[in-house]
């Protein structure tokens, strides 16, 4: 739940030469997001799975509100796919003293934060890069997982680690689709 406790947990594992993999997730977890845990556990040797839902990245805070929260099914899915870890901070964790209290930070998202989602959801990716790189730097992963249902969002990430200088693989893995066809979201 906290920072110190992820820390202390990644420094364990990299102490006995472990690899690690992230998969970050706003929970609500469907087998899309389960199909990206288990790549992640055939890949390294720890997986540890960020369930956090993320303010900074809701334009609409009735859509914030609304968000789905399921920890302890996520909790016990995680658990049968393989996972070594789940870290679930609280928003005061990873906001100290709100958000509004955080120092501004603009990130380099190119072009790929301003077309499609990114023109109609003003802010978004600024939100996502905020938190993906917070985890990243928290988390300290050798690969982080992300499905390509989102490919606009991976693109950014992608972006993102570049100009910021984060040193981590970026593993884009294939979407899952519901019968119907639909590609799986929370």
């Amino acid at each position: 739940r906290t920072i110190d406790e992820v820390s202390r947990y990644v420094a364990e594992q990299r102490q006995r030469g472990a690899s690690i993999g992230l998969v970050p997730t706003m929970g609500a977890l469907h087998a899309g997001h389960i199909s990206l845990v288990e790549k992640c556990v055939s890949e390294n040797d720890v997986t540890i799975v960020s369930v956090f839902v993320n303010p900074t990245q809701f334009n609409n805070p009735a859509d914030l509100a609304s968000y789905p929260r399921k920890e302890d099914d996520d909790f016990r899915l995680l658990s049968a796919a393989g996972a070594s870890a789940v870290f679930a901070p609280g928003v005061e964790e990873i906001y100290p003293g709100g958000i509004d209290a955080q120092p501004e930070h603009h990130f380099e998202l190119g072009m790929a934060a301003e077309v499609m989602e990114g023109k109609y959801r003003p802010g978004h990716f600024q939100g996502v890069a905020q938190i993906v790189s917070k985890l990243f730097r928290m988390v300290t992963p050798d690969r982080a997982y992300f499905g390509e249902k989102d490919f606009q969002q991976i693109a950014v990430i992608r972006n993102m680690i570049k100009s910021e200088g984060i040193k981590v693989d970026i593993v884009a893995c294939p979407i899952k689709r519901a019968d119907d066809g639909l590609a799986l979201s929370s």
